[in-house]
């Protein structure tokens, strides 16, 4: 799991008035916000695929083949199964199950940054709250497992969230990865390891040879009766913490069967396991699948390493041959085997990056950063599939039609998942906050 620095927090007015009367709440409103917290659900879990480095979305989703030859790029759209979808050559398996997605093409915000924009889409924040930088910390939004913690508590022996295969870090890491101000307590468990490895399993959640269930619970009350002699003279939140931790552990390790099986990539047929690819992209996705299958609410799939699809150089190459085949393969085999296994209806894919890239091609033959449109494509849970939401102008550089900011997917995610936007939560000093300030991306489900 990744770790986090410890938190300096601002005075307690400034997060609890400053940040409030910027999203236009006042406290008797953020007091009042959880009178209802509960809504009828869309869907039981969410795949987040977080294309981590900001995609170029006018590469990918919305290119423009009559557009300027100094933006418009060298790729050619296609058609797609959906009549009027059209798509980059280089996504043909997706285009052929694009009646099962649709893309909403008029994302925005206004920070072109890795750090806070990662901050943004992976919270449902539009701005960053007081306190927190570009690296995290305990001043940072929630991200969404750790809200839905919150709101619903986890005592199942499954963790409500997984993001895997890599912990997004320069230093101590980017915002967005952790239960932020809510504390350690509602962290979702990061997984760091590539689930294509021949060797891939977690520690954690293995028996060492000759060790059985009942051992491991007898050494269990043993910490347990030490742990309780400790409270006694240390008291802390991060003794709490660090206990409730190894009784996750243990309750997964113990009591945990479909999770820990989860992570048994060699439980499916090769032939599965080939039809996502057997690289980093697909092997995740697949992990993602059965761990959704497993009650995992919220999993997230990076897709690469840290700022992976960053493509200041070389933009075009690097899609073709080394992004896209991968992506295009494990995306489309994720809908489909969803779909197959009756898991769509029930389940919110996401995909989405950052932000995009500049329409502009420079020097380089990339794209830099560009977060005034960007792309995200949704799936499942009532989803509309086949249609395009928004627009952008000629370039791809700005919407045309209305905006959509990360907050409104923030808002859409929580929904799905049967949670009130408007719900109020508690950070560990005591102070009020509405969980997410935006609205639903209605048009997904008309």
């Amino acid at each position: 799991m990744g770790s986090v620095p410890s938190p300096r927090f601002e005075r307690r007015e400034m997060l609890q008035v400053g940040f409030s009367a910027a999203l236009g709440l006042g406290l008797a409103d953020l007091r009042g916000a959880a009178a209802s917290t509960k809504l009828k659900p869309r869907a039981k879990s969410v795949i987040f695929v977080f294309c981590t480095g900001a995609p170029s979305h006018q590469d990918m989703w919305d290119l423009k083949p009559d557009g300027p030859a100094e933006s418009r790029g060298e790729f050619k759209p296609i058609d797609t199964v959906a009549s009027g979808l059209r798509i980059s050559e280089h996504l043909p398996k997706l285009a052929t199950v694009a009646d099962r997605f649709a893309v909403v093409r008029s994302m925005t915000h206004k920070l072109p940054s890795h750090e806070h924009g990662t901050h943004y889409l992976l919270t449902g924040i539009n701005q960053n709250p007081p306190g927190a930088t570009h690296m995290a910390s305990r001043n940072d939004w929630p991200c969404y497992a750790s809200g839905l913690r919150y709101v619903r508590g986890g005592d199942d022996g499954r963790p409500s969230g997984v993001m895997l295969p890599t912990y997004l870090h320069n230093g101590y890491g980017f915002c967005g990865q952790n239960a932020g101000f809510l504390g350690s307590k509602f962290d979702p468990w990061q997984i760091t390891r590539d689930p294509n490895d021949p060797k891939f399993q977690l520690d954690e959640l293995t028996l060492s040879q000759g060790v059985t269930v009942e051992r491991v619970s007898a050494r269990h009350e043993l910490l347990a009766s030490i742990d309780r002699r400790r409270h006694d003279l240390v008291d802390s939140a991060d003794v709490r913490s660090m206990s409730q931790r190894k009784l996750e552990s243990f309750d997964m390790l113990v009591q945990g069967g479909k999770f820990r099986e989860a992570f048994e990539l060699e439980r499916e047929p090769a032939a599965m396991r080939d039809r996502y690819g057997r690289h980093a992209f697909g092997q995740s996705l697949l992990l993602s699948r059965r761990l959704v299958e497993a009650g995992v609410p919220i999993v997230q799939a990076n897709m690469g390493t840290m700022n992976r699809w960053d493509t200041h150089n070389a933009n075009f190459r690097a899609l073709k041959d080394t992004l896209l085949p991968p992506f295009d393969q494990g995306l489309s085999a994720l809908l489909t085997d969803l779909d197959e296994r009756g898991l769509l209806d029930e389940t919110l894919v996401v995909c989405t990056g950052e932000f995009g890239r500049t329409p502009l091609i420079n020097a380089n033959a990339g794209r830099d950063h560009w977060s005034n449109v960007f792309s995200a494509v949704f799936a499942g849970a009532g989803v509309r599939g086949g249609q395009a939401i928004g627009a952008s102008d000629a370039q791809a550089a700005y919407p045309v039609t209305r905006g959509w900011y990360p907050a409104d997917l923030g808002a859409t995610i929580y929904e799905s998942l049967g949670i009130s936007p408007q719900t109020q939560v508690v950070d560990r000093l005591g102070r009020p906050h509405q969980l997410n300030a935006g609205e639903v991306i209605a048009p997904l489900f008309a």
